[in-house]
């Protein structure tokens, strides 16, 4: 059974939200002609990319439908589709993944082609047969091109076959986990297991001994089953100090084949792609032009059509190796259309119609540089993700800042799906103006209501390894050792954030006193900052600041100036001038030191009993500002005691139980493993707290758990 929502009654609930794509002068040829595509497409997939298909396809004149689960379904893409049919419930597998339910929703609404996106049934060659039995076009690769190179094992040999370098590696499917650790020996280590069929990280594991080749195995398998509904496992070298850089092709029906310039995907955690740049400060120009041949040999070699990405891995010699060819528009596309001034799904587009590309290679250039942060949903610290309803929700805008999102204030992030909010890009003239916007736009991006990965987002952004293009895929667990704690504070951002919290202070007490008391005299506070330490612990760090107004005039939707004398507990002391720009009603505050060049932005997110919560270099900071008493008679209140939790094992976030490892009265050791928990896709190992006697086992396998829900319990 379909629930239709017709167009008429979307036009009462469409939240319409323009975005702009650059515009080349080959596309101009071949938008002025008016070239028949398709009436009426549907787009098998959810979320941010479908509304993204759907913004190009209303641009060409094509009317959208779209599929959603029960879960999906109030959610963007399905308000700004011509018309939505319903696919099932929340689970994938019972409706994004559901191929029958998908085919009837074609039928129902006569769509002539459907747009996969990406993940999902994007790279199913079996549902593209089925699509083709049912005259219906795929906007995507034919179904022989994608069997072929949406295998890793049978894409490496062909890319062996095209002349394209390749790592070495077993080149066929790995029977169980023996056989792994068995090919992982004769390889040497470190070697990479990851799922045949899919990509985005998911069923990649990393080992260096043979007990990780064998628990990786078991984990890539599981993960790549419940994915992609594929558990085939292979096993290749892996190279060490890599950069993972990929060039995007487009191909059309005339054996027309087109390479893009680079896009640098080398900041990942768990093989998951946080940070993309393009170009890459790593290439030359003969590197690339070497990169984009081979990936145009390769897409010939099996008569590619679409657009498309052949990724390598690239050591510090500039040495490549063929890694994987994704067969579907890549999460990161944004960053290309915006250098190459391109619309890749447009392309994809008119591909299936089969139009040819109205674009020569000599036409490809690069116009700046841009660079795409993946906003999640997450735990940043524990890297996990997150749910919730959005509770607050405001977008950075301005030139050169680009959102892809689906969602708006009051979305809810189910357990269910992908946590990604979305895809924030920015693009300057230079790759330094890219980071300063970046960083621009991360600052001004509210999120409300789940925890989200802005925090480690901007720390790296601001990194001066990144600023200086020393980046490798190792960059995070280089940088981030013992786990990312958020934003440690330097002498200079500590003096900002004191500074600027004793101004926020007086400017709230001003406009609460106001008119009754004097709003120009000189006030005192005790700043107490969380201050994180180098072996990941916190202690407060406590800072006097005497603000001195250059003025008697507090703005409270203007600018109001200072003078902070600031003096810190370990001795230091300084003098800032400042200035404040903040209208009180507004979460965003500009801040200006010391006439630095460009303002900070502080979010101000909460008030606290004696104080408030900010967010500074993309960390929340819970802040207390003290008058003298107070910070006399604070030192005499009790500090709560912790809850002690090394005897329990609890779930890190809400999801599903794939697997218990233990039973009540079996002894464990210290990071034995006790569980596995499935959330978003992702598979996490639980692992004992300590060594010990199992006392209880309060869950089986397929039972949903809460976050901090006790799973385990250890007897004491």
């Amino acid at each position: 059974m379909f629930v239709i929502i017709t167009r008429q009654a979307q036009q009462l609930l469409r939240l319409t939200r323009p975005r702009r794509l650059h515009t080349t002068s080959a596309q101009k040829r071949y938008h002025s002609s008016l070239e028949k595509t398709f009436d009426k497409i549907l787009i098998a997939n959810r979320g941010e990319i479908a509304c993204r298909v759907i913004r190009t396809a209303k641009r060409m004149g094509i009317k959208t439908v779209a599929v959603y689960s029960d879960a999906d379904a109030n959610s963007l893409f399905v308000r700004e589709a011509d018309e939505a049919h319903n696919v099932g419930p929340a689970p994938t597998n019972r409706s994004y993944l559901n191929i029958e339910a998908i085919m009837r929703a074609i039928h129902a609404s006569g769509a002539q082609a459907v747009h996969p996106g990406y993940g999902f049934l994007s790279e199913n060659s079996s549902f593209v047969k089925q699509l083709d039995a049912a005259r219906v076009t795929f906007i995507g690769p034919k179904e022989y091109a994608m069997a072929a190179m949406g295998d890793k094992i049978q894409s490496k040999i062909i890319a062996k076959e095209a002349g394209v370098n390749t790592i070495p590696g077993y080149d066929g499917v790995v029977r169980d986990a023996s056989h792994a650790v068995a090919i992982a020996e004769e390889i040497g280590f470190p070697v990479m297991l990851k799922a045949s069929a899919g990509g985005g990280g998911k069923g990649m594991r990393i080992a260096h001994t043979p007990q990780e080749a064998r628990e990786g195995f078991k984990l890539a398998s599981d993960e790549a089953m419940s994915s992609f509904g594929d558990n085939r496992i292979l096993v290749e070298r892996y190279i060490e100090e890599p950069r993972h850089i990929e060039i995007q092709i487009i191909a059309d029906n005339h054996g027309h084949v087109l390479w893009l310039p680079e896009r640098e995907c080398s900041i990942q955690r768990r093989n998951q792609k946080v940070i993309e740049e393009a170009p890459s400060t790593h290439l030359d120009a003969e590197t690339r032009q070497r990169m984009g041949e081979q990936a145009v040999a390769l897409a010939q070699r099996v008569g590619y059509n679409s657009a498309g990405t052949v990724e390598f891995l690239v050591d510090k010699h500039r040495n490549f190796y063929f890694l994987e060819m994704n067969t579907r528009l890549q999460v990161e596309h944004p960053i290309t259309e915006l250098i190459t001034g391109l619309d890749l799904v447009e392309q994809m587009i008119r591909s299936a119609a089969g139009l040819p590309l109205a674009m020569a290679q000599s036409d490809i250039g690069i116009n700046g540089w841009a660079i795409e942060s993946r906003v999640y949903a997450e735990d940043p610290e524990k890297y996990l993700p997150s749910i919730g309803t959005l509770s607050k929700y405001t977008e950075p805008t301005g030139p050169g800042v680009r959102c892809d999102s689906g969602i708006t204030e009051g979305s809810e992030i189910s357990m269910y799906y992908d946590p990604m909010i979305c895809k924030l890009s920015t693009h300057g003239a230079t790759r330094a103006a890219a980071i300063s916007l970046m960083n621009t736009a991360l600052d001004r991006y509210l999120i409300k209501g789940v925890t989200h990965n802005i925090p480690l987002l901007r720390d790296v952004i601001s990194n001066r390894d990144f600023s200086s293009g020393h980046i490798t895929t190792a960059f995070l667990a280089d940088h981030y050792p013992g786990g990312f704690k958020g934003h440690r504070l330097t002498r200079k951002t500590t003096k900002q954030l004191a500074a600027s919290a004793a101004g926020l202070q007086f400017i709230r007490e001003a406009r609460e006193n106001y008119p009754l008391s004097s709003v120009g005299s000189e006030k005192l506070f005790v700043v107490l900052l969380p201050q994180l330490q180098s072996d990941g612990s916190v202690e407060t760090l406590e800072a006097t600041v005497q603000i001195a107004p250059s003025s008697a005039n507090v703005s409270f939707s203007g600018t109001t100036e200072f003078t902070a004398h600031i003096t810190l507990s370990t001795g230091d002391t300084c003098e800032s001038s400042m200035s404040v720009t903040w209208n009180i009603d507004q979460p965003f505050i500009d801040i200006t030191h010391d006439s630095d060049a460009s303002p900070l932005t502080l979010q101000f997110l909460d008030p606290l009993p004696l104080g408030f919560r900010v967010q500074f270099m993309g960390t929340k900071f819970d802040i207390s500002i003290l008058s003298q008493r107070q910070s006399e008679l604070i030192r005499y209140m009790k500090q709560e005691e912790k809850v002690d939790t090394s005897k329990l094992v609890l779930s890190p976030m809400p999801g599903t139980i794939v697997s218990v490892a233990v039973k009540q009265g079996d002894v464990v050791s210290e990071g034995e493993e006790v569980a596995v928990v499935e959330a978003m896709k992702m598979q996490n190992v639980l692992r004992a707290p300590r060594a010990g006697t199992i006392k209880a086992v309060h869950v089986t396998p397929g039972s949903t758990v809460g976050g901090e829900d006790i799973l385990i319990e250890l007897e004491g």
